[in-house]
């Protein structure tokens, strides 16, 4: 039986040892290629372009940034390769002592990336402001978050309630359970009770928290936001008109042992369908209170 190769043993010929090195890399990428899914969602590995004017314009703003650094990433490590192939010496080679200078190209790297950097802070400032900005918002919703679920208050309506994993995923997860959760509906992204909001309407979000600190985010909106004991943070979402249906999200902050399933759905209804949905939320409201 022959020995089976292990690899480049100590004092090889660099020759052999680079050849393996390179083969190792090529079966490692070939493996994880394989691993791939053979119908991969490619749309997660970017940011949404989500469902409002602020969220399309962080997308863009991100897209900017992204092609920015790639182009960079590739120069840099295009130089770094080129000097490592074109400038490498054998081994007991002299070092060559002369030092080169080239006073405009040290110019250029130092004045092209505070360009770089000044054309995508003019814009992202820009949207910092309009992200803080909760002016002129039509309707005020409190998002208190507790260890794990939320609650819900529409001010100055009466009308308020609380959202909980569904039952079927509560189930699911469960250890002894014995169901599939491939079985159940948007399995730990689903909730009992809803968010509900109107659509074409810039409702402000005031978000805190009754125990530890939560972050209240649905990709969608393009805005994720921390909900702190104590301290009142705002953002605020205007869906589009055309847009209307489910939207869902997580906390997206480590909260506890049940930090995974405390996941968000709203559900964004045209103005005249969320009126309606009120009005009939205040009434039951107002029924449970003379039954009191």
């Amino acid at each position: 039986m022959s020995p089976r190769y292990l690899g480049p043993q100590a004092g090889a010929p660099l020759h052999i040892a680079s050849r393996f090195l390179k083969r190792s890399a090529v079966a490692g990428l070939l493996a994880s290629l394989a691993a791939l899914p053979a119908r991969a969602d490619w749309t997660l590995l970017n940011l949404p372009r989500g469902v409002s004017d602020l969220s399309r314009e962080i997308y863009g703003m991100h897209m900017i940034m992204l092609w920015n650094c790639t182009i960079i990433a590739v120069l840099t490590f295009g130089a770094m390769i080129v000097a490592m192939t074109r400038f490498r010496k054998s081994k007991g080679a002299v070092a060559d002592r002369k030092m080169l200078h080239n006073a405009r190209l040290e110019a250029a790297w130092t004045i092209i990336p505070v360009l770089i950097l000044v054309g995508m802070a003019i814009p992202s400032v820009d949207k910092l402001i309009r992200i803080e900005d909760t002016s002129g918002s039509e309707l005020t919703i409190k998002a208190t978050g507790h260890q794990w679920y939320w609650q819900y208050e529409y001010l100055g309506t009466g009308v308020s309630f609380y959202s909980h994993l569904a039952r079927d995923s509560n189930f699911a997860r469960q250890k002894q359970s014995g169901i599939d959760p491939s079985t159940v509906d948007h399995y730990l992204l689903n909730v009992d009770k809803p968010l509900v909001i109107p659509t074409g309407t810039k409702i402000r979000l005031l978000l805190t928290a009754n125990d530890v600190i939560h972050a209240w985010w649905v990709p969608d909106f393009g805005m994720k936001r921390d909900a702190i004991p104590g301290f009142i943070n705002e953002m605020w979402i205007r869906v589009d008109p055309d847009k209307p249906g489910t939207y869902r999200g997580q906390c997206a902050e480590l909260c506890g042992a049940d930090h995974g399933f405390m996941p968000i759905v709203v559900i964004a209804k045209p103005r005249a369908e969320f009126e309606a949905w009120l009005e009939a939320q205040q009434a039951a409201a107002t029924q449970l209170a003379a039954a009191e």
